[in-house]
């Protein structure tokens, strides 16, 4: 799976890209030398940009060594190491104690975890009152996908797990989490069906060998790829930003 993903989605699948993490960001209320938690931090991408732009101390966590172990070497190349630091981990069973980050971001991670519920519980106990937690995710509406959206090349973009908002919202108030703010980004999605469709094609010119190794069908994927565009038309395909707060007080 995880090769099926650097090969067509590249070393960092981030729809919406740097523009739509600055966004996420603006709505985060960061000050100078904010604590920031970067969970599902993958290679770094999210995490660097953070330290860099808006001057906050971020904690990547990921469950990979690689990914971890790049991540921190692209600390030290851009001259972070002092402002992002990267550890091996689930966001499930985050190793921080209680109340220790103004923020927590994840971007499309939580499409990708075993346990949704108990991940959001984890953000929200080492948030602390007041903080906010920045999650941008694809969303779908599981009985309304084609057949083609339950395959694994769905899976390969997250969308044959995804959820649909309200389930992300109702797993936020689970947690103690107040949702304050949504924006769909419908068009990010968008934008990544075409970027895996360009990639294929080029692929399959320059290296269909490789393709046929990690397990892409290439006669199904044209299938794939419209089903997902068709689905996002319908609206049960999207992405989404999704802002939450904790509250200053237990209850409130």
């Amino acid at each position: 799976m995880k090769d099926i993903v650097a090969l067509l989605l590249g070393d960092s699948y981030r729809p919406g890209g740097t523009a739509l993490t600055r966004r996420l960001a603006g709505h985060l209320t960061l000050g100078a030398d904010s604590r920031v938690l970067d969970a599902a931090s993958g290679r770094g991408t999210t995490a660097l940009l953070l330290a860099d732009a808006y001057g906050v101390f971020v904690h990547g966590v990921d469950p990979s060594p690689a990914n971890t172990a790049l991540a921190q070497g692209a600390a030290a190349a851009a001259g972070l190491a002092d402002r992002a630091v990267f550890t091996m981990s689930d966001a499930e069973r985050l190793p921080f104690e209680d109340a220790l980050f103004d923020a927590v971001v994840c971007e499309r991670g939580l499409c990708a975890l075993p346990d949704m519920a108990r991940a959001t519980a984890e953000f929200a106990r080492v948030l602390k009152p007041g903080g906010r937690l920045g999650i941008t995710d694809v969303t779908a509406t599981p009985g309304r996908l084609p057949p083609e959206l339950s395959t694994l090349g769905a899976r390969i973009a997250c969308i044959a797990d995804s959820r649909p908002l309200a389930e992300h919202s109702e797993v936020l108030t689970a947690a103690g989490l107040r949702t304050v703010h949504t924006e769909h980004r419908d068009q990010a999605m968008r934008h990544t069906i075409d970027q895996i469709e360009a990639r294929l094609n080029l692929l399959r010119v320059t290296a269909p060998g490789r393709l046929a190794e990690v397990g892409v069908d290439l006669n199904a994927a044209p299938d794939v790829l419209s089903a997902a565009r068709a689905a996002v038309a319908d609206g049960a395909l999207g992405y989404v930003l999704l802002i939450a707060e904790k509250p200053l007080l237990a209850g409130a």
